[in-house]
């Protein structure tokens, strides 16, 4: 063979090779040529995976959802006998609200199990379609290939008889059927891989109170941290405490000296709400020192779980905000939610019109993962404020500072992607414990190897801001930043700096269709900031 190189071998890049290929067989005008392209095909390895393991690993999971509802069945019994008002334990948390958490911690565990049954046995059956389906293309390659015979030599390609073309002319059409098998089961495989991957990643960040690993708090302790949710939106996607919180919170009280770990036993054991103590942890998470997180507590003590959640939590996802409810006329969501202090929206420039969109979805991403920060904008010095007014002009000052950080343009008007990637890590990064890479992702392909990462990262609680753009008739550009901050199967939750938050899906994102998170002037996503662990 020549002139073609070794495909690489990952299931997207097989992926590629094939699609090349599925354009270039048809197109083979000699022998020779036909013969190298099959050659190149063949190279590309199988769809690889043991389909056995994977069924025996799905059944494995499956087998565990009966025992996990039996706990869910055990706690609701116990939940309805009636029980004291006082459990024994650091934070002294209510006895039935701790059942009911377990209860609730069962459902999920059964669910987490249920998914991630689901995404094994459907990779198996899946991967093991591919698999038929190219050996069945392989066959018909090598068929093509006995058909040409050896390779013409130099002579021989001075002049081709009519049988000749004939030949080849039946060659190409065997050997671009089987190309279009090896590439539909080199697609199949890799979409496979991708959803398994998607969701089983997703299910292990539900796996939640698992996930703070520290013997200063009880195992009653944490379970009421990690099922705790402001009152306002679905529970699920509220909850205060994201799987990283979880996680850096314990590992940041086992460093905590022996005297600031009894100060922050104290603050929790006090805490009026277990939204009051969850917030305190996610404090301790974003990486506050006790000193500060006892300023923050006193000024959040006592409030009630409504007051907590409109002033430390910016975005808040409703029920119903996955529901496709159609798009409007410039081909945005109709179905959006306003993300709002009061009456004031968490938007740039406090009306969405300024061109400080990067600074501005930076400055809300980080006040997603620091409730201390957010307080500093939505309640003030003091943190007791309830003025969107007040609100807005902080928040304004804020994305100035955040835009000037990151060298934006005069007149508070767009960004760079090196002061993005400046302002992300300086301002997100900290409280995350991940800094953040730039990818650029200027076409189908690029995103849609991005998007396990992306998932992961957003399921585990760590925002991940995007670029999209479009060219008008003229060629003028107009770009935009927002953040990807959810996931839910294969949909996205997308902030926009405008004000508001709506989902996309994974197809919205790879093929052109991010005007649903915008307008129609911003199809395309061109560039993601990922989170490196």
């Amino acid at each position: 063979m020549t002139g073609f190189l070794r495909p690489a071998e990952t299931p997207a890049g097989r992926r590629a090779w094939l699609s090349g290929l599925c354009e270039s067989i048809p197109k083979a005008g000699s022998k020779n040529d036909l013969l190298d392209r099959i050659d190149s095909a063949l190279l590309a390895s199988a769809p690889a995976g043991d389909t056995a393991t994977l069924e025996s690993l799905g059944r494995t999971y499956r087998d565990q959802i009966g025992k996990a509802a039996d706990v869910h069945d055990r706690a609701a019994k116990v939940s309805s006998t009636g029980l004291p008002e006082v459990w024994v334990g650091e934070t002294g948390v209510l006895a039935a609200a701790a059942v009911d958490a377990a209860a609730r911690e069962a459902t999920r565990m059964a669910e987490a199990f249920t998914g991630g049954a689901r995404a094994l046995l459907t990779l198996a059956d899946a991967l093991g379609h591919a698999q038929r389906q190219d050996t069945d293309g392989r066959s018909r390659m090598e068929h093509a290939k006995r058909q040409l015979g050896g390779r013409d030599g130099f002579f021989d390609r001075m002049v081709d008889t009519d049988e000749e073309d004939r030949e080849v002319a039946a060659a190409r059409t065997v050997a671009t059927a089987g190309i279009d098998l090896m590439h539909k089961a080199a697609v199949a495989a890799d979409d496979a891989v991708r959803a398994a991957a998607r969701d089983l990643n997703k299910w292990a960040a539900e796996a939640r109170a698992g996930k703070m690993r520290t013997d200063d708090l009880t195992a009653v302790d944490r379970l009421m941290l990690a099922d705790t949710s402001g009152p306002a939106g679905e529970a699920d996607y509220n909850e205060i405490l994201t799987a990283n919180d979880l996680e850096r919170s314990g590992r940041a009280m086992e460093k905590l000296s022996p005297a600031d770990r009894a100060r922050m036993e104290h603050l929790l054991a006090n805490a009026s709400s277990p939204q009051e103590k969850a917030y305190l942890m996610k404090a301790l998470a974003a990486g506050h020192d006790v000193d500060d997180i006892e300023a923050f507590g006193g000024k959040i003590h006592g409030k009630d779980p409504a007051w907590l959640q409109q002033h430390l939590s910016p975005i808040t996802t409703q029920g119903d905000s996955l529901d496709d409810e159609g798009t409007n006329a410039d081909g945005s969501n109709v179905n959006t939610d306003l993300q709002s202090f009061g009456s004031q929206q968490w938007a740039q420039g406090g009306d969405g019109r300024e061109g400080t969109c990067v600074a501005s979805s930076t400055v809300t991403a980080r006040a997603m993962v620091d409730p201390v920060y957010a307080l500093s904008l939505t309640g003030g010095p003091g943190g007791q404020e309830n003025d969107p007014a007040a609100f807005r002009r902080r928040l304004v000052d804020e994305q100035h500072r955040v835009h000037e950080e990151g060298d934006g343009g005069d007149g508070w008007n767009g960004m760079g992607l090196d002061g993005k990637t400046e302002v992300v890590n300086k301002e997100i990064s900290p409280e995350t414990g991940s800094s953040y890479e730039l990818h650029e992702v200027r076409d189908a392909g690029s995103r849609r190897n991005v998007l396990p990462d992306i998932e992961k990262a957003v399921a585990e609680g760590k925002p991940v801001p995007i670029g999209v753009e479009g060219y008008d008739d003229k060629g003028n550009r107009s770009g935009h930043a927002m953040m990807i901050v959810g996931q839910e199967g294969d949909m996205l939750e997308i902030y926009n700096p405008w004000g508001r938050t709506t989902w996309v899906s994974e197809d919205d994102f790879v093929n052109g269709g991010m005007a649903r998170a915008s307008d129609d002037q911003l199809p395309d996503a061109y560039a993601v900031h990922l989170p490196q662990d």
